[in-house]
C-alpha cells in the first residue's frame, strides 16, 4: 500500500461531495476530452487523473456520460452566461458574443470536437453531446421567446429556426471550416439573426 507524504491528506469524499474533489473529477472529464492522444474515456481514466476512487465517482454520479455531461454544461455556463439586461435583444446579442468567444478558445474547441469524436465512437458519450447542445440550444430559445414575448421580435419570430441557425453556423467553423470564432462572429451573428425576424 502506498502511503501519502507526511502532512499530506486526501480531502475527505464521503457522500457529501467534497468540493475539492468534486473539481478535480470535473477538470480531469475536460483534459481527457481535450487530449488529441484519448481514444476512449474510461470511468477509471478519469479517476485515475483526478487522484480518487471509482467509488468516489459512482457515488457522485450515475455514469460515465454524467460525468462528462457535467463538465461540458459546467465549462460553458463558465465561460458563456447569461448577462441580464434591460433589453431582451442585448441578452441575445451578449450570450452569442460570450458563446462564439468561448468556443473560439483553442482548449474549448478541443474539448467540443473532441466530444464529437467520442460520439461517434460511445453511444453514451453520443446522448452526452446531444444533451449538452439541447442544453445551451434551449437557452438561446428561452432568450428569443422572452424577445418575441415582449414585443422586441414579431410575434411570428420563428425562434427554432433562428436557434438553429446561430448553433449551424458555430458547430460548422468548429468541425468543418477553418473559420474564427470570436465575441464580434457572434455579435455579428445576433445582429443579422435578429434584423432577419424582424424583416420575416
Amino acid at each position: 500500500m502506498n502511503a501519502e507524504p507526511a502532512g499530506v491528506r486526501r480531502p475527505h469524499t464521503g457522500r457529501r461531495r467534497n468540493e475539492a474533489a468534486r473539481r478535480s473529477i470535473l477538470d480531469a472529464a475536460a483534459e481527457l476530452l481535450a487530449d488529441p492522444a484519448v481514444t476512449t474515456i474510461t470511468i477509471d481514466e478519469i479517476a485515475k487523473a483526478a487522484g480518487v476512487g471509482r467509488q468516489t465517482i459512482y457515488r457522485w454520479w450515475p455514469s460515465k456520460g454524467a460525468v462528462l455531461f457535467e463538465a461540458m454544461v459546467e465549462r460553458a455556463e463558465q465561460m458563456a452566461p447569461v448577462r441580464a439586461s434591460g433589453s431582451r435583444l442585448e441578452e441575445i446579442e451578449g450570450f452569442l458574443a460570450a458563446t462564439f468567444a468561448s468556443a473560439g478558445e483553442a482548449r474549448a474547441a478541443s474539448v467540443l470536437r473532441a466530444g464529437v469524436a467520442e460520439a461517434l465512437r460511445d453511444p453514451e458519450a453520443t446522448s452526452v453531446m446531444k444533451e449538452f447542445t439541447a442544453h445551451r440550444r434551449a437557452i438561446l430559445v428561452r432568450l428569443l421567446t422572452d424577445a418575441r414575448d415582449a414585443g422586441e421580435l414579431p410575434e411570428h419570430c420563428a425562434v427554432d429556426l433562428i436557434a438553429d441557425q446561430a448553433y449551424g453556423l458555430l458547430w460548422y467553423r468548429i468541425l468543418i471550416r477553418d473559420a474564427p470564432l470570436s465575441a464580434e462572429i457572434g455579435r455579428e451573428l445576433a445582429n443579422a439573426l435578429i434584423s432577419q425576424a424582424k424583416m420575416s
